[in-house]
């Protein structure tokens, strides 16, 4: 494990110990649009249906108001703390640029979120910035999400697939919009299974996924990698294909295959912040 120990103390669960979880690289780089720093290396975020706080307080992470019940119910696997991210780094740094990546960010975790609101953040992410999915993913959720304490839960499929796009309005998804309810009315209809996308062979499953309108194989691999755990899934944006032309061109090693995914967060993390041209 990727920590020491699990403790409870009063209404929080502790990681002792915990090791490769940087907050800040994990929850703001582009792989989750619900969190936002409240605090010294402290977060706050909505996620599967639950608000929660979380902070590194030295050597420890505190999960704030988590029972030892629901970090193994939710968050272990959310934060995908079954991995052991110390095993993979070392792996990767056999690359003498992917050991560059990890170095630069070594805390990076990629998350396991919920398969529809993966699918249903990433449609809205296109030609879109962090910070402007963010406030649109916030108006959609005030919008249409269950109220929950502290917040709203993302919009679940049944509740956007009866909806229109008048309806949609509020939430400034523009031409988005439409890709929003055609993915939730897929969903609905069974047209899209994300639970055999999760075990679909990967051509099968984006092959899946891009039925949706709009939804093309950046946003699929998208879903699928942050979403449905397919960490063997390497989406392509702008800085993705910039680093795999200049670097990778023949791709990436066949023994990061399996794992190529979180290869890529290490990378595109790496090419974002450095602004690699």
């Amino acid at each position: 494990m990727d920590y020491t120990a699990g403790e409870v103390a009063g209404n929080d669960y502790i990681l002792k110990g915990a090791r490769h979880f940087d907050l800040a690289a994990t929850l703001d780089c582009g792989q989750a649009f619900r969190w936002e720093q409240v605090g010294e290396d402290a977060f706050r975020g909505i996620a599967l249906g639950r608000v929660l706080e979380i902070q590194r307080r030295g050597e420890d992470v505190v999960l704030y108001g988590v029972s030892e019940e629901e970090f193994h119910v939710r968050w272990k696997r959310y934060f995908d703390l079954d991995r052991e991210y110390g095993k993979l780094k070392e792996l990767f740094c056999r690359d003498p640029v992917l050991r560059q990546a990890v170095e630069y960010a070594p805390g990076i975790r990629v998350l396991r979120q919920d398969g529809w609101e993966a699918l249903c953040s990433f449609i809205m992410s296109q030609n879109n910035n962090i910070v402007r999915n963010k406030g649109m993913i916030d108006r959609l959720c005030r919008l249409a999400g269950e109220p929950i304490r502290g917040g709203y839960a993302f919009p679940t499929p049944q509740r956007l697939a009866a909806m229109t796009v008048e309806d949609l309005a509020p939430a400034r998804c523009g031409f988005r919009a439409k890709y929003i309810l055609d993915a939730a009315r897929a969903v609905c209809e069974e047209r899209v299974s994300l639970d055999q996308a999760a075990k679909l062979p990967l051509p099968q499953a984006r092959e899946m996924l891009m039925r949706i309108y709009g939804v093309g194989p950046k946003v699929a691999d998208c879903a699928l990698l942050y979403g449905l755990g397919r960490v063997e899934c390497v989406p392509m944006d702008v800085w993705m294909k910039r680093v795999m032309e200049r670097c990778f061109p023949k791709g990436l090693p066949e023994w990061a295959k399996d794992t190529a995914g979180i290869a890529q967060q290490y990378l595109f993390h790496y090419a974002r912040m450095q602004g690699l041209k």
